[in-house]
This record gives structure tokens, C-alpha cells and sequence, in this order.
């Protein structure tokens, strides 16, 4: 009965009224204060992101490490001040001329800190502090080994299309630093595992060396030089020879002929002829029922692939 009496009270017209004025006065009042947050001078703190470049691959670092991002105070209108949380900043630190010789101290100094930091900020942006002030961090040169590089990939060649010669890496062999009792398990690198699907034309594209943890390499990636052209099945009637038949005798063989499909770039498909071809088998000197086909295509080179059919024959050697 009582939830009844309140839920009519409610619904009564000049109790409506004041809900709503209350609402828009709630509503109007939260739009200022923030407009006036917005445009107010203040202080926060945010994150800026580090990217390192320019470090030697033989270089590595003591424990300390180098931070991956710095801490910062800075003051300006809040709507600035939102956007650095909304879009983290991000510097660039290149180590290169912060290495020199094999071993020693990284020391990039809070001038030059601060220089990139402020280089980020936006023009009205005052930068008040920076945690740490400056980085430090120890390095060393890395034992290194020079191994074999090979394609870990898959190339799926688009119908009708084959490869001119093998997958071929810029690289055949690759330097990589580590620590000793890990590079002694290394003996060869793959390229990153990578499917290349319905290939019709030449590739060259840059993939990366698969890297075991803790084990750096001169060169991230390795050039991938993949060429493919068109091809054409041709089929050819070649009499069958055999190899091996005793002195003063002959060998007959069922069938006489053999049928030969060769696969064959379409640019040289003109060029090939039956001659080209040569199907042999050999007399065994233990009687058998049937004698094996073998095709040899080698006189030939831009054939790729051949099948003779049928496989084997019969045979009868008549002195």
C-alpha cells in the first residue's frame, strides 16, 4: 500500500516538474564544472613510452636493463592533459652514440632526456619532472657465431604456375650474439614461419629470423627472393630402350612404348621434343616377371617434372 501512495506521489504533475528542473540544473551544473576543468591550468603525472634504436647487435646489457618507459610531471589546460592519457606518448632514443668501444656505461643524460620529452610535448605543455632524471645502464660485447639461414616458410603456387629454381635468401648465413652456453646449441636459424598462398609472380620481401630468446642476430629480417613462371604439360610416345640384354640375344617388351607427360615452363614449351626424352629399363640377371621404367629428362633442363606410364613392362629376352 505504502510503494502505491509514493509511486502515485511521484507521478503527480508538479512533483514531475521539480524532478526534471532538478535534472537540468544537475546536468547544466556538471557541464560547467567540467568546461571549467577542462581550461583550468593543472598539474598530472603521465607515462612516455621508449623506443631504442642504434644499439649494436653485439651489445648487450647488464641486469639494470634500460627502462622501457619514464615517468613525467607535467602542467598544462586539462584538455591537454587528457589527451596524454588518451594517447600515450612515445620517444625515440638512439643508442648509437651513446656506445663506445666493447664495453661500458649507457648514459643518456636528463638534458637529453628531457630535450626528447619536451620534443613530444605539445607547445603549451610545461614539463615539471622526469623519473628517473637520466638513464644508466651497463653494457658488454656478446660471444658471436656465424650459422646457416634457410627459409622456414611455405610457398603455395597459384594453378598453372611453378618455381624457377628454390625459395632463396639473401643470407645464406647469419651472425648472432649471445651467451656462450646458447650459442653453442645453435647450428642453423630458420626464417619466421610464413605461408605465401596462390604465387603468380616474382617475390621479394623482407621476413624476419626466427631468434631463440636471448640471442640477437646482425639483422632482424632477410630478404626472400621467390620467382615463378607458367607451365605446360606436354605428353609424348617414346619407345622404351633396355639396358642390360645378354650378348647374341634380343629383348622384347610389352608394351614397346611408354607414354610420357613432362611439365615444362610455357616459355620453352616450343622447344621441347620427343627426343628430349628417354625411357629405359634394365634386363635383370635373375629372371623376374616384371622390369621398373625409369624417365630420364636430363637432357633437357627447363623440364621440371616428368611420369611415364605404365611404370613397368613384361618382358621376354630371345637369343
Amino acid at each position: 500500500m505504502q510503494i502505491s501512495q509514493m509511486l502515485r506521489k511521484l507521478l503527480q504533475p508538479r512533483r514531475n516538474k521539480d524532478i526534471i528542473i532538478f535534472i537540468l540544473f544537475f546536468v547544466l551544473a556538471t557541464i560547467i564544472w567540467y568546461g571549467h576543468a577542462m581550461q583550468s591550468v593543472r598539474n598530472t603525472r603521465v607515462q612516455v613510452d621508449i623506443r631504442y634504436i642504434g644499439k649494436p647487435a653485439y651489445i648487450g646489457l647488464g641486469e639494470e636493463g634500460l627502462p622501457d618507459h619514464v615517468m613525467i610531471d607535467v602542467r598544462d589546460a586539462g584538455h591537454r592533459l587528457v589527451d596524454y592519457h588518451r594517447e600515450p606518448l612515445q620517444i625515440t632514443i638512439d643508442l648509437h652514440q651513446y656506445v663506445h668501444g666493447d664495453s661500458g656505461m649507457i648514459q643518456i643524460p636528463s638534458t637529453a632526456l628531457r630535450g626528447s620529452i619536451k620534443a613530444a610535448l605539445q607547445a603549451n605543455s610545461n614539463l615539471l619532472n622526469t623519473y628517473p632524471e637520466e638513464i644508466r645502464c651497463s653494457y658488454f660485447r656478446e660471444h658471436e657465431k656465424t650459422v646457416k639461414l634457410m627459409f622456414g616458410g611455405e610457398i603455395q603456387l597459384a594453378d598453372g604456375y611453378q618455381l624457377i629454381g628454390k625459395p632463396r635468401l639473401q643470407k645464406q648465413q647469419i651472425t648472432i650474439y649471445g651467451k656462450q652456453e646458447m650459442l653453442k646449441q645453435i647450428d642453423s636459424l630458420l626464417t619466421k614461419p610464413q605461408t605465401i598462398s596462390n604465387l603468380n609472380d616474382t617475390l621479394r620481401r623482407y621476413i624476419a629470423v626466427d631468434l631463440p630468446k636471448g640471442v640477437r642476430a646482425e639483422a632482424d629480417s632477410v630478404l626472400l627472393e621467390v620467382y615463378t613462371e607458367q607451365f605446360e604439360e606436354k605428353r609424348f610416345e617414346v619407345p622404351i630402350v633396355a639396358h642390360g640384354v645378354p650378348p647374341h640375344s634380343h629383348a622384347r617388351l610389352f608394351p614397346a612404348t611408354a607414354e610420357v607427360k613432362v611439365r615444362i615452363g610455357m616459355r620453352y614449351a616450343s622447344e621441347l621434343k620427343a627426343s628430349d626424352l628417354c625411357v629405359t629399363c634394365t634386363i635383370p640377371m635373375m629372371p623376374k616377371k616384371k622390369l621398373d621404367l625409369e624417365l630420364d629428362y636430363s637432357a633437357n633442363p627447363h623440364i621440371t617434372f616428368g611420369w611415364v606410364y605404365p611404370s613397368e613392362v613384361e618382358y621376354l629376352v630371345e637369343e
